[in-house]
């Protein structure tokens, strides 16, 4: 595995019976890059990040992730990496303090980090008041900043992010994503999906899906020219195009 990659997937296949949802993915992730994952629903974007993430095996083809094998060292894969779903990931009848001690327990983070790492949180959120209170009663925006906090309190060498952003706000879709600044500042991995196309100008690099294989890669600059396009949506819709033609 080269030394700047902190991913790298070859040939990445993954059937389920007859039906091939990955088709021979092959590309990497930088060290401390924002790598946008795009595809309309259906093209195998969550197949492959349950692989990344070790929770599902690859039919073939070789896939590492923070230096370990997806096939050998999935448990390590886990301890190395954090999580954001759509859903948030949070326990709506836990408090925002419990829910953070809960899962850095699972991480491993002792006692002493949790309340030292907690106490640096309320005070970089401001969340003083909102701490002790429980997570089904927070603001969706307040969950969503929350949960990407708890996704990365255990500092993972790269944390995965499944349409973080989804259902809030163009303002609090900005003030999410200046944490993913901060988190890839502090030497974090930030591997993201997103139906959101002016968020895919945020990335470092991009991929698109088109019923499961990669049609398109390269910076948001480089897609553009390559499609003509003024913007990442028109990208977008000219390969879901050429997907129809083909059909």
């Amino acid at each position: 595995m080269s030394e700047e990659n902190i991913i790298e997937v070859e040939n990445l296949v993954k059937k389920f019976g007859d039906f091939t949802a990955n088709d021979n993915l092959t590309f990497s992730v930088k060290k401390s890059e924002i790598f946008g994952f795009l595809g309309a629903n259906g093209a195998g974007k969550t197949t492959a990040i349950k692989i990344l993430c070790g929770i599902s095996f690859p039919t073939s083809g070789k896939v590492c992730v923070a230096g370990y094998d997806a096939y050998k060292h999935r448990n390590k894969i886990k301890q190395n990496i954090g999580y954001m779903s759509q859903g948030f990931s949070l326990y709506d009848d836990l408090t925002v303090k419990e829910n953070i001690e809960f899962y850095a327990g699972i991480y491993g983070v002792k006692r002493k980090e949790i309340k030292a790492r907690f106490a640096e949180l309320v005070d970089k959120l401001q969340i003083h008041e909102l701490k002790n209170k429980l997570v089904r009663d927070l603001p969706l925006g307040w969950k969503q900043k929350i949960a990407f906090s708890v996704a990365i309190f255990h500092k993972p060498k790269i944390v995965f992010l499944d349409e973080p952003t989804s259902g809030v706000d163009p303002i609090t879709r900005r003030q999410f994503w200046d944490l993913i600044y901060e988190a890839v500042e502090s030497g974090i991995t930030v591997f993201v999906t997103t139906h959101y196309m002016d968020e895919a100008e945020y990335c470092d690099r991009l991929s698109i899906m088109v019923d499961g294989k990669i049609e398109a890669m390269g910076t948001p600059i480089e897609l553009k020219e390559k499609f003509n396009a003024s913007n990442m949506d028109d990208v977008f819709v000219r390969l879901a195009r050429k997907q129809i033609i083909n059909d």
